[in-house]
């Protein structure tokens, strides 16, 4: 699922200007590029998590650098995640997604299926996690579409 939806968020994204990438649909929005940051940033973060037993949290200064402001988007990503143009953001969604890929490679069914005790919503597994990760990218696509769908100029009906 992570190869099927990755085209499609950047088919959705990889023709936007500048203007569009940082269009607020109101000010509690998140901006198509917030949200392709956001998905690096999830990448990255779970990546950390799983692949090198980085406690929740507990990220090394330059991973929470790069990415805090995008994992947490609100205020401070409306105020700062703008002005750049799409190459950036499939920049990094192509370096964290490769990075991830390129350790699953390493792994088996044995790791996917460890289960981790002290998960904030229970016992959970590596594979769980990984879907979660999936299932937010899914949910991130719909809404990178349906910003597309009102950007200014943006034809009735239409979804990105």
């Amino acid at each position: 699922m992570m190869a099927w939806l990755r085209p499609q968020v950047v088919r959705s994204a990889k023709n936007l200007t500048v203007e569009q990438l940082d269009f607020l649909l109101d000010d509690k929005a998140n901006t198509i590029g917030a949200l392709l940051y956001h998905l690096a940033a999830t990448d990255a973060f779970y990546h950390e998590h799983t692949f090198k037993g980085v406690d929740w949290g507990k990220w090394d200064e330059s991973v929470e650098k790069k990415f805090g402001v995008a994992m947490e988007l609100g205020d401070k990503g409306r105020q700062t995640i703008k002005g750049h143009k799409v190459d950036f953001y499939l920049d990094l969604l192509e370096e964290t997604r490769q990075s991830t890929l390129g350790e699953f490679k390493k792994r088996d069914d044995k790791w996917f299926m460890t289960v981790d005790e002290k998960w904030p919503w229970g016992p959970t597994n590596n594979f769980c996690k990984w879907f979660h990760v999936c299932e937010h990218e899914s949910h991130h696509l719909g809404q990178i579409r349906m910003v597309t769908s009102r950007l200014p100029g943006a034809k009735a009906g239409g979804n990105g």
